[in-house]
């Protein structure tokens, strides 16, 4: 199944957590944070101004980006967990 977003909001897949913490620790599944971090998998055209003008989005798909522990929804699509959010949630660009 392919799924475009609509107007502004874009399609999330999460990086894996790390396994080991830095000093060499295996973290256990239930103790995990689910990262902040994700790849764009699909974005929608943009907002749209009052007058009706196009305002374009800042990510495409492939980008690595960070986003608010609490934003969007969750969405399973072919199996697979995503997240679908709004462009504004989005804090920034991993380069």
């Amino acid at each position: 199944m392919a799924l475009k977003p609509l107007h502004d909001r874009v399609l999330v897949k999460r990086t894996e957590s790390e396994e080991k913490t830095a000093g060499g620790l295996i973290i256990p599944e239930s103790a995990k944070e689910k990262p902040s971090e994700g790849e764009v998998v699909a974005c929608g055209e943009g907002a749209r101004k009052d007058s009706g003008e196009l305002i374009e989005m800042a990510v495409k798909a492939g980008d690595k980006i960070l986003f608010g522990k609490w934003s969007g929804t969750e969405v399973t699509i072919d199996g697979e967990e995503m997240l679908m959010m709004k462009e504004s949630d989005i804090m920034g660009i991993i380069t």
